[in-house]
């Protein structure tokens, strides 16, 4: 008997060609990149140069947007979101790998109890988190605050009517809401790593802080980057916590973060061309930083074979 014959295989063509397939899978995020991303920061680049007196009028003026932000009040937005951010990245990043490090021991008890406890305020409203801080950090003698500094023999503060007070409640809102998230992404790092480390480790004679210092750390080296990353950018574009705890009775904005006056500027004033110049120093200091604390953390060093 003859073999039987080979039939040819169907011709591909469109949506079934390997060689088109990539590129529709990619379509919706390149799309979406161009959309979302590329043509708002193209359009706010332009406008930050223009002077826009309406959705149709627009006169180029220069450099004149960029000259106006040397003044006191984006002088002050600026040192807040400076102090703000330097703030959230020394305690959101070591407190939560501790946490998380405590978390993952053998000998932590509930731990999956103590993870939801942590992650509770991240699922609560921010505009409800920001009355009851209000509330707490109130001016009157009955409010929380001043009845517990009361217990020391302290005399009442107006918390949030002054700058270093109210960069405290401002910090301390923040950390409660997003420290819980922090201890959730190392904790999942530090269980991922091989239980055979550890034992070599215990086998070298390794104690509990020294196992911490040269394995823990370097096997989560990219999860620590990744939330330092996204601290910094959290703590620079900070807008909603300072608008829950001040609502808009900012006095002397002390409590005004760059993007609240880029907000200001832009909504309330109606001034978009300033805004958008606003928008843009914020993107580039944004990204200055975080270069910086990836080229020390050596983020773009080849890893050793």
């Amino acid at each position: 008997m003859q073999s039987a014959q080979k039939r040819p295989r169907a011709k591909l063509s469109g949506l079934n060609d390997p060689r088109i397939v990539p590129y529709v899978m990619i379509a919706p995020f390149v799309i979406y990149l161009l959309g979302v991303y590329l043509y708002p920061t193209i359009s706010t680049i332009i406008m930050s140069f223009q002077r826009i007196d309406g959705p149709t009028q627009a006169e180029f003026i220069g450099l004149s947007n960029y000259n106006k932000l040397l003044t006191k009040n984006y002088i002050m937005a600026l040192k807040t979101t400076a102090l703000f951010t330097v703030w959230d990245v020394a305690i959101l990043i070591p407190v939560p790998l501790l946490f998380a490090a405590m978390l993952a021991s053998k000998n932590a008890p509930l731990p999956n109890f103590f993870k939801s406890l942590y992650f509770i305020p991240a699922l609560t409203s921010i505009i409800v988190a920001g009355i009851v801080f209000r509330l707490a950090f109130g001016s009157l003698e009955t409010s929380i605050a001043n009845r517990v500094i009361g217990l020391f023999g302290a005399a009442p503060k107006m918390w949030l009517q002054f700058s270093g007070s109210s960069t405290f409640v401002l910090v301390l809102l923040t950390l409660w809401r997003w420290m819980g998230v922090n201890i959730v992404y190392f904790y999942s790092a530090i269980q991922s790593i091989p239980a055979d480390l550890h034992e070599a480790g215990k086998i070298d004679g390794a104690n509990t802080v020294q196992a911490f210092l040269h394995i823990t750390l370097p096997s989560i080296r990219p999860t620590l980057i990744y939330v330092l990353t996204i601290t910094v950018l959290g703590g620079f574009s900070m807008f909603t916590e300072s608008v829950a705890l001040w609502q808009q009775s900012n006095p002397g904005g002390i409590g005004r973060t760059i993007v609240g006056y880029m907000y200001m500027m832009g909504i309330t004033k109606n001034n978009m061309g300033l805004a958008s110049a606003i928008g843009i120093t914020l993107l580039l200091l944004v990204f200055g930083v975080n270069m910086i604390q990836l080229l020390l953390m050596g983020f773009f060093k080849k890893e050793d074979a």
